[in-house]
Parts: C-alpha cells; sequence; structure tokens
C-alpha cells in the first residue's frame, strides 16, 4: 500500500522581524493552498476577517485571540448570540482529522447518514491500534496484520468519502497535523482529546466525540457552547534545568515546565468550559513545537482548547516543514491572530518563567504537582514505589525535535561517562518525519546505545497499547514518562503502576538513576571507573540544521474516480459493525427505572470505556460493550465491575447486568460524581451506555466532550441542582425523570426518587440542553436528525 519516496527535506529561512511588521499591514493573499496534500482546499482567511468586522460592531469590545478564531469562523456572524458560558456558537471548521480507534465509528455513523462525500478537508490517521512491545519493525509488522481488516475497512472507507489516509506507521495524529494541517488561526476538530496540540501553531483545534465530527463532514454547522477565556500571562525567562546550557546552537527551553504548573494551579476540571490564550512577553521565548506541548497536555485541566499567538518560532516551523506560502499568510494576517490591547478575560493566572523549577506530576492523575526537589522526600513520605522499572519519552506530547535533541544531549553525555539505563527506556517517536529525521542526526542511535527501545511511530504505551513483561498486574511499581496523562491503569492496565509525568529531559535522566532518590540536578551517579558523574542542563535545538526528512511516504490520497470502490463490512466481522440507528424518545417520562451503578470517585472515559485491549473492538459496538463502566467504582461496595441486578438481587457485572435490564425492556440509569466523563474523547462511553440500554446519567459535574458526547446519543445527562443531593440516593433506589414533555432550554427536570421501603422524595436536577439537542433527544440521536434532514 506504501513506498519509500524519493526523500524530501525542508529547509528555509525566517523573514526579519522588520519585514514581517511590513508585511502585517497588507491583505493576506489569496490561494494559498492548506496543505501540501490537499492543492485545491485554501486557507480562508477572508472569511475571518469578514466576520470578524460584524462582530466588532457588534459587540464594540477588544476581542481575545481564541474569540477572534472562533468568531470569525461563526456560519451567520451576523445573528449569532455570543456570550461566553452562555451561547451556542454555530461553527464552520476548517478541517476534521481522526485517530483510528475513534474513526471506525465516526465512519461508520457518516456511512449511515447516506452523504456522497465529506463536506470539509478530513483525514484518518492510524497510531493507536499498534501495539509497542518488542521495537519498531517488529510491532508495526503484527500491527498490520492483526488489524488489517480494520485497516483495509479505513482505507476504503477514506478513498470511497473523500478523507485522506494516514496509515500504519505514519505516526500520531496530533504530531502529523501540527507537521502538516495546522495554522494560524484555523478551526480544527479532532476526535481525541488532545487534539488541542496544534494550538502551538495558533489554531483552535478542538477535541469532540465522532458524531461531532460526523455534523462537520456532513456540511452542517458544528456546535459548541461559547467558552470563557482564561488568560495566562507568561513572563520572565527559564533558566535552570527549563533553559539550555549555553552553546553556540540554538536552544529553546524546554516548555513541559508550563503546563505541569498550569495543571497544578487549575486542576483536572479548572478549565472546564473555557478555551485557555497564553500571552505575555514569555511567549516570545517558547518554541512552536513546545506551544504544542502546553496546548496539548491543556487537555488535562479540562479545557475546550489552548492557544497561543502568532510568534516568529510559528513562522520558522512552518517554513521547516514546508509550507513557506502558509507562514508568509500568516505574517500577513498576524494583526487578528493575536489577543486586542484590552482584551478581558474571565480569569487571569500568571506564570513567571524565571521563577519555574522542574517538576514531577502524579501519581493517578496528572495536576498532583511534586517540585523535584522535593521529590525524594515526598516520594519517601507517600510510601511510593522506589525504584523506578520503566522510563518513557515521545508519544504526541513531547516527541519534537527540540525535545529529542534535549534528551539525547543527556543520554549522550552519560553514555560517554560509561553509563548505561537502569530502568526500562522507552523512545516513541511521534510521526515517521521525526524518525526519519533523528534517525539521520544520529539521535535515535545515542538513546540506543545508552540501553533504550525504540518503538513504533504511534501512541503505544500512553494509552495502555504496551505489552508489558516485567511487572505482573497488581504489583507496585513506578514509572516515569513524558506522556500527557496517566489516569490509574492507563499506561500498562496495572492500577498499582504509580504513573508520574514529567519532562523529557526530567525522565531521561532520571533512566540512568533508576531511583525516585535520585534527582538528576543535584545528585551524581558513580561510573564504571569509580568517578561521580552530574548530568549538565540539557542541551537542545529547535528545529533540525539539515531540514526535516519526511521518511516514508504512509500517505493515501483520496483518488480522483471514487464510483467504483466498495466497502464491505462482513456480518460475522468481531472488529466492525454496521450501526442500526437509536430508537426515538416514545414521547413519555421515565418511570421507576432502577440504578445500574452509583459509581464513586473519578470515572473517568478510561473507567466507562477501557483501552488497551479493547481498542480492537471500537468498530463494533456490541463488543466494545462489554467493557462498559467495568473500571468504576461501585458505591454499594467499594468493587469495580460487580453490581446488584435489582430485579434478581443477584451480582453480577456492569454489562451483564445492563444486558439482562435491556433483555427485559427495563431502562436504567447511571449515578456519578464530580468531572464525570474527563479524559479521551471517546464516544464509546456514550454510545455503550446507549446501546445496552441506558436512558440517563446524572452526576454533580461532567467533562465537557463527554456530556457532548451523551446527547449526541440520545441520553440525559444531568446534574444535581444540590451536589449534596448524591448522598441521599442509594444503588437499590428506583428513579423517575419527570418534565421531558416540557423539555425546555434552562427549564430543570425533577427526579423523583423512591426507597425500598416505598417512601418517596423528588430532587431537581439540571440540564444543558438547548433547542437543537432536545431535538437530538426526541429523534433518538443526533446522527437520526441528520439523516432525516438529508432525505
Amino acid at each position: 500500500m506504501f513506498s519509500r519516496s524519493a526523500t524530501r527535506v525542508f529547509k528555509g529561512p525566517a523573514v526579519s522581524g522588520a519585514l514581517g511588521a511590513r508585511r502585517a499591514m497588507a491583505t493576506a493573499p489569496q490561494k494559498v493552498p492548506m496543505s501540501r496534500h490537499e492543492p485545491n482546499k485554501f486557507i480562508n482567511y477572508q472569511r475571518i476577517a469578514d466576520n470578524l468586522e460584524i462582530v466588532r460592531k457588534r459587540l464594540d469590545r477588544p476581542l481575545t485571540l481564541s474569540e477572534k478564531v472562533l468568531y470569525g469562523h461563526l456560519d451567520n456572524a451576523a445573528e449569532q448570540d455570543i456570550q461566553r458560558g452562555v451561547s451556542y456558537l454555530q461553527l464552520r471548521p476548517d478541517r476534521v482529522v481522526c485517530q483510528d480507534a475513534t474513526a471506525q465509528m465516526a465512519l461508520l455513523q457518516f456511512m449511515s447518514a447516506g452523504i456522497p462525500e465529506v463536506a470539509v478537508p478530513s483525514s484518518v490517521h492510524c497510531d493507536h491500534l499498534i501495539l509497542g512491545e518488542s521495537g519498531a519493525a517488529e510491532d508495526l509488522a503484527r500491527a498490520k496484520e492483526v488489524n488489517k481488516e480494520v485497516y483495509d475497512f479505513l482505507s476504503s472507507t477514506c478513498a470511497k468519502y473523500n478523507l485522506g489516509f494516514w496509515g500504519p506507521g505514519s505516526g500520531i495524529i496530533h504530531q502529523i497535523v501540527i507537521e502538516n494541517y495546522a495554522f494560524p488561526g484555523a478551526l480544527i476538530i479532532g476526535t481525541d482529546s488532545h487534539t488541542p496540540n496544534a494550538g502551538g501553531l495558533g489554531a483552535a483545534a478542538i477535541g469532540v466525540g465522532g458524531a461531532d465530527a460526523v455534523d462537520v463532514m456532513s456540511g452542517i454547522p458544528w456546535e459548541l457552547k461559547c467558552p470563557k477565556a482564561i488568560g495566562v500571562k507568561l513572563t520572565g525567562k527559564m533558566n535552570g534545568w527549563t533553559s539550555p546550557k549555553v552553546s553556540t546552537e540554538p536552544s529553546p527551553p524546554s516548555a513541559a515546565y508550563i503546563i505541569l504548573e498550569v495543571a497544578g494551579i487549575l486542576t483536572v476540571k479548572g478549565g472546564t468550559g473555557a478555551i485557555v490564550e497564553y500571552f505575555g512577553p514569555g511567549v516570545n521565548s517558547v518554541s512552536a513545537t513546545g506551544m504544542g506541548t502546553v496546548c496539548n497536555m491543556g487537555a488535562e485541566i479540562g479545557a475546550t482548547t489552548s492557544i497561543f499567538p502568532f510568534t516568529e518560532s510559528m513562522h520558522r516551523y512552518l517554513v521547516s516543514t514546508g509550507r513557506p506560502e502558509v507562514a508568509e499568510a500568516s505574517k500577513q494576517f498576524s494583526k487578528n491572530l493575536r489577543a486586542d490591547e484590552g482584551a478581558k478575560y474571565d480569569e487571569v493566572v500568571e506564570v513567571n518563567l524565571s521563577e519555574l523549577e522542574p517538576r514531577i506530576n502524579g501519581p493517578f492523575t496528572p495536576d498532583l504537582m511534586t517540585p523535584l526537589k522535593k521529590f525524594k522526600e515526598t516520594a519517601r513520605e507517600k510510601s511510593w514505589p522506589q525504584d523506578i522499572s520503566a522510563c518513557l519519552i515521545g508519544s504526541c506530547t513531547n516527541s519534537s525535535y527540540e525535545d529529542m535533541t534535549r534528551a539525547a544531549s543527556l543520554a549522550k553525555e552519560a553514555v560517554a561517562a560509561g553509563l548505561k539505563v537502569k530502568s526500562d527506556f522507552i523512545v516513541t517517536p511521534g510521526s515517521e518525519q521525526i524518525r526519519a529525521t533523528t534517525e539521520r542526526d544520529g539521535l535515535l542511535g545515542i538513546f540506543r546505545e545508552a540501553g533504550g527501545t525504540i518503538l513504533a511511530n504511534a501512541c503505544g504505551p500512553c494509552i495502555g497499547q504496551w505489552a508489558r513483561h516485567d511487572v505482573k498486574k497488581g504489583e507496585r511499581n513506578t514509572i516515569v514518562t513524558s506522556y500527557n496523562r496517566n489516569f490509574t491503569g492507563r499506561n500498562d492496565g496495572n492500577p498499582a503502576t504509580h504513573g508520574f509525568v514529567a519532562s523529557p529531559e526530567i525522565v531521561t535522566a532520571l533512566a540512568f538513576g533508576g531511583s525516585t532518590d535520585f534527582n538528576p540536578i543535584t545528585d551524581t551517579l558513580t561510573t564504571p571507573s569509580g568517578k561521580p558523574f552530574k548530568f549538565s542542563p540539557p542541551n537542545g535545538t529547535e528545529l533540525p540544521a539539515r531540514g526535516f526528512d519526511t521518511g516514508l511516504n504512509t500517505y493515501q490520497a483520496p483518488p480522483a474516480d471514487r464510483s467504483s470502490i466498495t466497502i464491505q463490512v462482513s456480518p460475522d466481522s468481531q472488529r466492525l459493525q454496521l450501526l442500526k440507528p437509536f430508537k426515538p424518545w416514545n414521547g413519555k417520562d421515565i418511570e421507576e427505572v432502577p440504578i445500574l451503578i452509583k459509581v464513586k470517585g473519578k470515572c473517568t472515559t478510561d473507567h466507562i470505556s477501557m483501552a488497551g485491549p479493547w481498542l480492537k473492538y471500537r468498530g463494533h459496538l456490541d463488543n466494545i460493550s462489554n467493557n462498559m463502566l467495568i473500571g468504576a467504582t461501585n458505591s454499594e461496595n467499594g468493587e469495580a465491575n460487580s453490581v446488584r441486578n435489582q430485579v434478581t438481587g443477584e451480582f453480577d457485572t456492569v454489562p451483564g447486568t445492563a444486558r439482562y435490564y435491556k433483555a427485559h425492556d427495563i431502562p436504567w440509569v447511571v449515578i456519578g460524581d464530580e468531572n464525570y466523563g474527563e479524559g479521551s474523547s471517546r464516544e464509546h462511553a456514550a454510545m455503550s451506555v446507549r446501546f445496552l440500554g441506558g436512558a440517563a446519567v446524572i452526576v454533580k459535574s461532567f467533562a465537557r466532550i463527554h456530556e457532548t458526547n451523551l446527547k449526541k446519543q440520545g441520553l440525559l445527562p444531568l446534574t444535581f441542582h444540590n451536589p449534596k443531593d448524591y448522598d441521599r440516593i442509594s444503588s437499590e433506589d428506583k428513579l423517575s425523570i419527570l418534565g421531558l414533555k416540557d423539555l425546555t432550554p434552562g427549564k430543570p427536570l425533577t427526579l423523583r426518587v423512591t426507597k425500598p421501603s416505598s417512601e418517596k422524595f423528588d430532587i431537581t436536577v439540571d440540564h444543558t440542553f438547548n433547542e437543537n439537542q432536545i431535538t437530538w433527544f426526541r429523534a433518538g440521536s443526533a446522527l437520526n436528525e441528520i439523516a432525516k434532514s438529508k432525505k
């Protein structure tokens, strides 16, 4: 399917600041292709400019950068209601991107809508299904064999419906997007929660569920609740281990510490319903890929997305990745790619880069922050496992050329002193372009010499695709990664693994130390010759001096003639299953239904619909529903995947009990805690609930994407008006949801609780449905509504 093309190397000088300033006053050029892969699709800066002219007259106030990008993509700027945190914006995104695990369900939904081709530039990226185990070549070959049915389906579906297809080995979706598709001022939606990575190039890139992607691919305006704006003002400059040592080479600071600091301040839900927008003098000291790291991990604070203003580093990166025309167009349009003077934010956080210090976040959550200088002491106090079993760098978060050179500078220094890594050391290149370039420049060779293993260009251990053999499930151990997410069991499926997040250079240094007791900034190691060794501060290079090597050509463009392409899904397939529409609402209130599970504590989408070995069923709704809520803790018995069947009185698995209720035509409800559904954007966490007969999910609060996904599938996501009412409900209660016939935006519903004693009481529950979303509920799903409108 794929072959090696002639090596392409992108090189080019950056335009001087003075020249850029003059050009910024000009009108953005016309007919600038959005990417090399879509020469006939053009950047539409004129639409943004026209919309902003209308919006400025209406609002009569300075605009933040995120407002400029969003309002510049309004479907109807003249009539759209615009109130932060209140209005639902109707938007026209520039692009849709899907990773292979979520693309299966998104494309199955798109196919069922009966539309001949996608309405906007769209692409699928094969990055999630490759299991990390032996090394790049072996793992990639095995993935192509094991997943052939799915890859063939995705390839043919992309060809049929006019999507670009990036085959296995291409790299991680977010790295591919920033290398090829993102541009300053773009509005991109992607079926992965870390889509905000493209904010490093000034794009408003937002993670969504597959049903949202189907809306946009179908040509329907995309709906987003108008986000609030959180401003993060960056001042000062990084120093010490947060900046490079003195060198004649360009050596930008590591950006990982910025987002680790912000995550510690805002917590995992502090950004919910808001866009985090960075500004201030410190912005200019961060590289474009460093900004991408910050935006990528912004998903971990619940933010709708994160974004940086246009900078010279963005221009340099665009030129270096073979997009000089895009670089110049964005520079000329740069006045609309930064916040207006005097723009107001709903909240402002200030981060002084001069005061930043290395830190390690975790375990089990990305917002538990410990300064590196206190890590040894804290680890001992909390009895975290001392020996570090594995150190992992790379992934979509920290695999840029800059990151790799900083990590390699430490590994090279240690190897020269005769040291080898004491922990398993695993490196995951973010893309084929990064792999080829770092291989050519000797960086991967340095990692191998240190004792490291290079995995395929894929997500791998970051999403649980890691065949670990060094520890048993249930065995307490510590790992340190430069990944973006470290929820319980996230990386290896072992709930006893203590996962910590740090910058790539700290992770690399700890691989040589092998212990939580080792501080690479202050401590020494003993070399084989008996001499003390201390790491120098890391040194890196923003962009390769010899340009990027694109390596293997793994891209499949859609053919000009798609009429003869057929897509077949075997009815006996265990990997793929055509969808059947969900039933419309029956017009009645929900009466006296059981609680499937009352969830206690944190419940992420990993708890609701696990990844890892379940990824292979992402295109088969029935099969993947067998993992529904199996990771959630049942408040009744404190156990996972063990709930009481309220009809038989027997305990069974969560999916087994749900299937019993479904077989007996009994709807059911889930009760949950705070920030329910945080984490990945996977809509399976909503679709499985709907498929197995769920009617409503009632919680203290929702994560943004999951709440939308539930609405899209025809479910009722409701919140306790008084969060303390969560404690008034027990697993054996029966629930009624009253007032559905008069479901109206802003009007609460009544939850009637019937105790086993027959005692009844009412609780007020809120919803965030707007008029359009109410039609989804009544139709049975948003997809049903789309199919109806297209007839």
